[in-house]
C-alpha cells in the first residue's frame, strides 16, 4: 500500500529525505475563480509505475514534481535556507507520462503537484477532490486492487478576488527562445514558440512585457554579442544621413501581448548595461549591404552618430505607441542599474533622451538614493535590501530581485523555503508596491551571454548566479513552457496581495495592516518577516475568513 500524505504548495520534498517532518494538511481555501496549488506525497514498499485517477467537480491539473541539479544553492546563505550544499532540489513540474502515470523509486518520497481551478461562478461550499491510485504489474496490466486514495475537501469562499494591480516586469528573453529551440528570429516558428511563453507569463501574473526593439543589451560581455532578435527593420542611407523603419514586427509582437492581456510594454533599454557606457547592437539595411551591425560596443553612448539614430527613431516610436492608443501603457529604460560614478554620463543621456520621448515614462532599476536624488531617474526600481531609504520618498514605488539578494530579504533560489518567495506577495502590500522587476523570467545563457546551456542541467548560469536566479520556466518540449515550483508559488504570493487588496476594500488599510501584524515582535520589513510556512497559511486562512465575514454582512 502507499504512503500517502496531502501537503501544502510551500513544502519542498527532496529525494533522500527519508521521515518527513513537513506539516500535513487535511484541507484547502480559496476565492471563486482562484487557483489553488497543494502536494500528494507518496511512498511505497513496492516501487514501480503507478497510475493516478481523480473526480472532481472542478478542473484539475496534475504534474510530478523532479528534483534538478542545483551547484550554488546561494554565495552568502543566510539562516532560512533548505539547504547550502549542491544536490538534486525539487522544483521542476513535469506532466505525467500517459496523462496519469508516475514512476515510484525505491526509498523516496514522490510528490504529485496538484492546480485546482476553481470557476469564477463556483458557489461557496466544500468540494472533495477524490485521488485513487493503481500500481502497475510487472511486464503488463494494473493490478485490480486500488493502491491508495484519498479526499481532499476545498472549500471555496463566496468571494472572488480582484484584478492584479501590481505590475510584474519578468524580463522576457525572446532571444533566448530563438537560440535553445535553434529557430530563425521571428520566423514563424519563433512567433509561436515566443506566444506560448506569453500566455504562460500573463497567467502567472507577469503583466509587463519585455520587448526586444534590438537585441537586449543585458548580461552581455564587453565586446561580445548575443544572437540577434530584433524586432525594428530598418534601413540606412549612407548618402542622405537618414533611416527607415519598418514596424510590421513590433506591432505584430505588440498585438500578441494585448490578445493574452499584458498590461504594459517594456522597451528593451536604449543603451548598454552597468553606466551606461555604450550603444546596443542594432542591425540595419545599409544601402546594398544587408543586417549591418552598427553600434554597440565600438560606439560610446554620447556619440553623436547614435544620437542621430535616436532623434529620428524615437519621435516616430512614440507616434506610433500613441496612435495605438498605449501612450499609457508603455516605458523606456536607458540603462540597467547605471554607477554613480558615471552620472554626469548618464545626466548628458537623459538630456538626449528626454525631449524625444515626448512624456513617455522611464524605469530604471537603480538602488543608489543618491543618484534618484540627482533629480535623472523618473521611477526608480531599488532592490528589496536596498528600498528602505526610496519609501515614502517614490510615489508608485516599484522594488526587484536578483542574484544578490541573499540575506533576509525575499527571494525565489531553488534552495530557499517557498515560504521565502511567496511573502514577496504580502510584502508588496506592506509596502504599498506599484510595481516588481526580476530579469530572469527565461535566460538561458551562461553568465556575459558567453555560450548556450541547457537550463535542465545547469540552473545558475553556468555557476554565475544562485540556482534559479536566471530563469522560472524551463524550456519544454514542442516550444512549451515548463513550470516551477518557484513560478507557481509567486503567483501565489500576487493571489495572497490580491485578497489583501479586497480586504482593504472591506475595512481600510490601517485594519489591514494591523491584521498582518498581528502577534508580531515587530511590523512586517522586507527583512524582518516570519519564516516559516505555517505563519503564511495561517495568515491566508485568517484573511479569507475575515472576507467571507465580511461579505455575508453585505
Amino acid at each position: 500500500m502507499l504512503e500517502l500524505k496531502f501537503l501544502s504548495s510551500l513544502e519542498k520534498i527532496f529525494p533522500d529525505q527519508g521521515e518527513l517532518d513537513a506539516q500535513p494538511i487535511e484541507s484547502g481555501i480559496a476565492a471563486r475563480g482562484e487557483r489553488y496549488s497543494f502536494q500528494v506525497a507518496l511512498r511505497s514498499d513496492e516501487p514501480g509505475i503507478y497510475r493516478v485517477s481523480f473526480e472532481s467537480d472542478f478542473n484539475v491539473r496534475v504534474r510530478l514534481v523532479e528534483a534538478v541539479p542545483v551547484m550554488l544553492p546561494a554565495n552568502q546563505p543566510d539562516e532560512n535556507m533548505l539547504r547550502t550544499v549542491p544536490g538534486l532540489y525539487p522544483d521542476r513540474l513535469d506532466e505525467l507520462e500517459c496523462s496519469d502515470r508516475f514512476r515510484i523509486l525505491p526509498r523516496q518520497w514522490r510528490c504529485l503537484w496538484v492546480t485546482v481551478m476553481v470557476p469564477a461562478g463556483a458557489a461557496a461550499g466544500t468540494y472533495p477532490v477524490r485521488f485513487d491510485f493503481h500500481r502497475q504489474e510487472y511486464g503488463g496490466g494494473w493490478l485490480p486492487e486500488s493502491a491508495g486514495s484519498a479526499v481532499f475537501p476545498l472549500e471555496v469562499q463566496p468571494f472572488a478576488l480582484p484584478e492584479q494591480r501590481l505590475l510584474v516586469y519578468e524580463w522576457f528573453h525572446s532571444d533566448c527562445l530563438a537560440a535553445y529551440y535553434k529557430v530563425e528570429s521571428w520566423s514563424e516558428e519563433h512567433w509561436k514558440i515566443v506566444e506560448n511563453f506569453i500566455v504562460d507569463a500573463v497567467e502567472h501574473g507577469i503583466n509587463v512585457l519585455y520587448t526586444s526593439l534590438w537585441t537586449p543589451p543585458l548580461d552581455t560581455a564587453v565586446g561580445g554579442e548575443r544572437p540577434t532578435c530584433q524586432l525594428l527593420g530598418i534601413r540606412f542611407d549612407p548618402e542622405s544621413g537618414r533611416y527607415d523603419f519598418d514596424f510590421s514586427r513590433l506591432e505584430r509582437f505588440l498585438d500578441l501581448g494585448e490578445k493574452h492581456g499584458v498590461a504594459r510594454f517594456g522597451m528593451s533599454h536604449l543603451f548598454t548595461q552597468w553606466g551606461a557606457k555604450y550603444t546596443p547592437k542594432i542591425l540595419v539595411e545599409n544601402g546594398p549591404i544587408r543586417g549591418e551591425a552598427r553600434f554597440g560596443w565600438k560606439v560610446a553612448s554620447t556619440s553623436e552618430e547614435y544620437a542621430a539614430f535616436l532623434r529620428q527613431l524615437l519621435p516616430q516610436l512614440t507616434a506610433l505607441l500613441r496612435r495605438r492608443g498605449l501612450e499609457k501603457r508603455c516605458f523606456f529604460s536607458l540603462s540597467d542599474e547605471p554607477h554613480i560614478d558615471q552620472i554626469e554620463t548618464y545626466r548628458k543621456l537623459v538630456e538626449l533622451v528626454k525631449p524625444l520621448l515626448d512624456g513617455f515614462p522611464t524605469v530604471e532599476a537603480l538602488s543608489n538614493f543618491d543618484f534618484y536624488a540627482s533629480g535623472l531617474v523618473e521611477n526608480p526600481v531599488p532592490s528589496v535590501n536596498r528600498i528602505e531609504p526610496f519609501v515614502g520618498k517614490v510615489p508608485a514605488l516599484w522594488t526587484y530581485y536578483c542574484c544578490s539578494q541573499e540575506q533576509k530579504v525575499p527571494n525565489r533560489f531553488i534552495a530557499m523555503p517557498s515560504a521565502r518567495n511567496r511573502v514577496l506577495g504580502v510584502l508588496a502590500f506592506v509596502y504599498d508596491l506599484a510595481g516588481f522587476l526580476q530579469w530572469g523570467y527565461n535566460f538561458y545563457y551562461s553568465q556575459f551571454s558567453t555560450r548556450l546551456l541547457d537550463p535542465f542541467c545547469e540552473t545558475d548560469a553556468g555557476g554565475a548566479f544562485p540556482s534559479g536566479d536566471p530563469f522560472m520556466v524551463y524550456p519544454g518540449r514542442f516550444g512549451e513552457p515548463v513550470s516551477s515550483i518557484r513560478h507557481e508559488v509567486f503567483f501565489e504570493g500576487l493571489q495572497d496581495l490580491r485578497a489583501l487588496r479586497l480586504l482593504e476594500s472591506r475595512i481600510g488599510r490601517d485594519a489591514v495592516l494591523a491584521l498582518l501584524n498581528e502577534g508580531l515582535e515587530r511590523p512586517l520589513r522586507m527583512d524582518d518577516y516570519p519564516a516559516s510556512a505555517s505563519w503564511l497559511l495561517g495568515l491566508r486562512e485568517r484573511i479569507y475568513r475575515r472576507l467571507a465575514a465580511e461579505s455575508s454582512a453585505l
